[in-house]
């Protein structure tokens, strides 16, 4: 279950974000529509000359011309839709789910087709005004067209399809909790990103730094074990993927006698980058789920039960770092890693919705009911921060409820608020 990047190496990891980028795969498609086109001419030798008398001719030029036209209007109104799926994702969600559909396979996928066809079928034009084909090319041009148009017409009814759920805030909840789970079962699975749990670190430790500013978005536990072994060295991870960090923060500290080269390898480990990454970073994906719910929330919106939902999609996502169990594995003996802070999670997600739904029963109510099944779930690890988290709620509800919702909020257990919370 683990996911991709999680333990990835740094080129492999730059590999895997290249391949999420929607030029990369409308370019691929493309050059594969170019090819087919100019394929034909190589295949003709295989075709009998009683098929290329009944199929040739004329047969293939008016399909191809309106193929190129109308793929043309095609692509340009299957973009137009995918960017107002971002930008209502981005004004009714949060920006920063719109990060999980720029990098939707099918919408990629389907875009990557229509181009990838349109220039298939230009090609194949200009190739058949020039005579580049022959009878025998003709033939399997027109084969290789009925082909494409057969793919075309089902990619076009799928992407009519995946265009009523693309981008509705259902959708984005539904991505953004499927990223949040994959990488919180990683870590539940390698837990410390397969190292060694943090310790204290010595006072004669070398820090480590690094010359860009920007979130960590993946570090390379492979590359920092390597030099460690290599160099006889302990490193210290100081900060974990999502921590922002500047020239003057230390991203890690080396334990041992190292030189310049063996410090320029460790921050080398360390992939800076604008934005916060969902892949390493568990605590991202609960932060854009209550970013979700916030805005929800919003006097503007007003919208309780997206709220709720977004409750619902949070517990399932700790849940899983309770019930999914450690592979028991450390990879990375060298290389001592923190663990997550439970106390963080539980602020990342839930305090934003107590605070912004203080005056909502309902959400009160789930969100009370939520924090029960936690702390019962995994007493030992989630108890002290979600009885922190429901006492926070309490104070900010008594603050906002009038007295006759407020004896209700403590008056029901957890099976209760459910129900009455939807």
């Amino acid at each position: 279950m683990m996911t991709g990047g999680y333990l990835a190496g740094r080129g492999a990891y730059l590999l895997q974000q290249l391949t999420r980028r929607i030029w990369l795969r409308a370019s691929l498609f493309s050059i594969a529509g170019v090819l087919t086109a100019l394929l034909a001419a190589r295949l003709a030798p295989f075709i009998p000359d009683e098929l290329s008398l009944t199929v040739g001719g004329k047969a293939v030029d008016n399909i191809l011309t309106i193929l190129a036209s109308s793929m043309l209007a095609v692509t340009t109104f299957a973009l137009s839709a995918a960017v107002t799926a971002y930008g209502a994702a981005t004004s009714t969600v949060t920006p920063r789910a719109t990060q999980l559909l720029i990098e939707d396979r099918f919408t990629q996928n389907a875009l990557s087709t229509f181009v990838g066809t349109f220039l298939f079928s230009i090609v194949g034009i200009i190739a058949l005004t020039t005579g580049f084909y022959g009878a025998k090319g003709r033939v399997v041009l027109f084969f290789a067209t009925i082909a494409i148009v057969g793919v075309i017409a089902i990619t076009l009814l799928r992407w009519i399809q995946h265009l009523s759920t693309f981008g509705r805030v259902q959708d984005t909840i539904e991505r953004v909790e499927r990223a949040a789970m994959a990488s919180m079962i990683a870590w539940a699975e390698a837990p410390c990103l397969g190292g060694a749990t943090a310790v204290d670190v010595p006072a004669d430790a070398r820090p480590v730094f690094t010359d860009r500013t920007g979130y960590i978005a993946h570090i390379d536990m492979g590359a920092l074990c390597r030099v460690a072994t290599r160099d006889g060295l302990i490193v210290h991870v100081a900060t974990l993927p999502g921590t922002f960090v500047h020239p003057g923060r230390a991203v890690a500290m080396v334990e041992g006698a190292c030189d310049d080269r063996a410090l320029a390898a460790v921050a080398a480990a360390f992939a800076i980058m604008p934005d916060r990454d969902f892949d390493q970073d568990p605590r991202f994906g609960l932060i854009v789920l209550s970013e979700i719910a916030a805005r929800a929330l919003s006097p503007a919106v007003n919208d309780p039960g997206t709220a709720i939902r977004v409750i619902g999609a949070a517990h399932r996502v700790l849940a899983a770092l309770a019930d999914t169990p450690a592979n028991g594995e450390r990879r990375f003996a060298r290389v001592h890693v923190p663990d997550l802070d439970i106390d963080d999670l539980f602020i990342d997600v839930f305090r934003p919705i107590a605070r912004d739904g203080s005056g909502v029963v309902e959400v009160q109510l789930r969100l009370q009911a939520t924090l029960t099944a936690l702390a019962g779930q995994a007493p030992d690890r989630f108890g002290a921060a979600a009885r922190a988290a429901s006492r926070s709620a309490m104070v900010r509800a008594e603050a906002a409820l009038d007295a006759a919702d407020m004896a209700a909020l403590r008056s029901g257990d957890g099976e209760r608020a459910q129900r009455r919370s939807g």
